[in-house]
């Protein structure tokens, strides 16, 4: 009968979805709470802003009082059109460790903020480079000494966590935290599997010594977003990458408040990983299929009528255990009010998903800023 096929795929589609739960996502639910020990090395510090005069007032001085023995901090102002440029001067004559590169515009790189960066990665005098964003910020004066502790001769590379603020009453807010935690779940878990593939800008650690290696962002210039996913799927490896966890090494920022502006965000990142490599865009993809088609087939099999005792059986042991690795996960990532609404704002996801697949198949949007 056609209602058995539809459920044997269906329990096949299950059945990929907990081996992704339980096979790779669990990786980093499950592991064990994170223990760093402190390092001494010297840190640059990198942020680079354009037109973002009211944030960099309130985030640098957070930078500068940074619990850290040896760090500098590189300002890069990228052609901004406000006070941007006057703000990053006071502040630089204000604390002797901040360096200051103004980037003019140039007709070969213009608008590049790749371009921007490659230019504040070459004046910084440290080796060890931590980037955040210039409205992203540190909640605790240890975020240097937490992320900087997991590099090592070997791990030199360190990906971490770049969070959004707590809105109250904010069912948008909530969808977007959901999102960032689930996203950075699945990247730090193939990370922890020997597959990374991509980091958040907010929040990301390398060597110097990896970014001559790639030939800095050569590769991907054309693509104006991608700065720090791009380059962490093109450089990151098995033995050279590491994942910090330790709350003190969370950076945060503001949410984008209108649904219209996340879903623009999520457009130009599901633009960005049509760049991946194959097999990372293979293992995303079949990831959001077999979320969609869970869906799908689970609904159209209680319309058929199905045998209800096996169809409650399959959903229920799916749900246990993609809300269990999910639940550590977010506890990890101090996210655990968004797992309270979890197959809410799955399902919303699911269909948000499904929409930046049919709008990327016909128009192919391209990811600029």
């Amino acid at each position: 009968m056609i209602s058995d096929i539809v459920f044997y795929v269906f329990a096949g589609i299950t059945t990929i979805q907990i081996l992704y739960y339980l096979g790779i996502f669990s990786r980093f639910a499950f592991a064990k709470k994170q223990q760093v020990k402190p390092k001494k090395i010297p840190v640059s510090v990198i942020v680079c802003a354009k037109n973002e005069e009211k944030n960099v007032k309130k985030f640098v001085p957070l930078l500068a009082k940074q619990n850290y023995p040896d760090y500098e901090i590189v300002l890069i102002n990228d052609a901004s059109s406000d006070d941007t440029l006057e703000v990053f001067k006071a502040f630089a004559n204000q604390y002797p460790n901040i360096k200051l590169v103004d980037v003019v515009n140039n007709e070969a790189f213009w608008a590049n903020k790749k371009y921007a960066l490659t230019l504040g990665i070459k004046a910084a005098k440290n080796e060890y480079l931590l980037f955040t964003d210039s409205n992203s910020y540190p909640t605790s004066d240890n975020w240097i000494t937490e992320m900087s502790a997991c590099f090592s001769p070997v791990k030199t590379i360190v990906l971490g966590y770049g969070a959004y603020e707590k809105v109250r009453k904010s069912l948008l807010n909530l969808l977007i935290r959901f999102d960032v935690m689930l996203s950075s779940t699945q990247f730090f878990a193939w990370a922890k599997t020997g597959k990374p593939y991509m980091g958040s800008g907010k929040n990301l650690a390398y060597k110097r010594e990896e970014f001559f290696k790639t030939n800095g962002f050569i590769n991907h210039i054309q693509v104006r977003l991608g700065e720090d996913s791009l380059f962490i799927n093109e450089a990151a490896t098995s033995k050279n990458t590491a994942v910090c966890y330790s709350k003190d090494s969370f950076t945060y920022s503001k949410a984008k408040t209108t649904f219209k502006d996340w879903f623009k965000q999520k457009q130009n990142r599901k633009a960005v990983t049509s760049y991946f490599r194959s097999f990372d865009k293979f293992q995303l993809g079949l990831f959001h299929f077999s979320q969609f088609w869970f869906l799908i087939l689970a609904v159209l099999l209680f319309v058929l009528g199905y045998n209800w005792i096996y169809m409650v059986s399959l959903i229920g042991f799916r749900y246990l255990i993609s809300w269990l690795v999910l639940g550590f996960s977010a506890s990890k990532l101090n996210e655990k009010d968004t797992i309270y609404f979890y197959p809410l704002l799955e399902i919303v996801l699911i269909f948000i998903q499904a929409n930046l697949f049919f709008i990327h198949l016909f128009s192919k949007p391209k990811p600029w800023k």
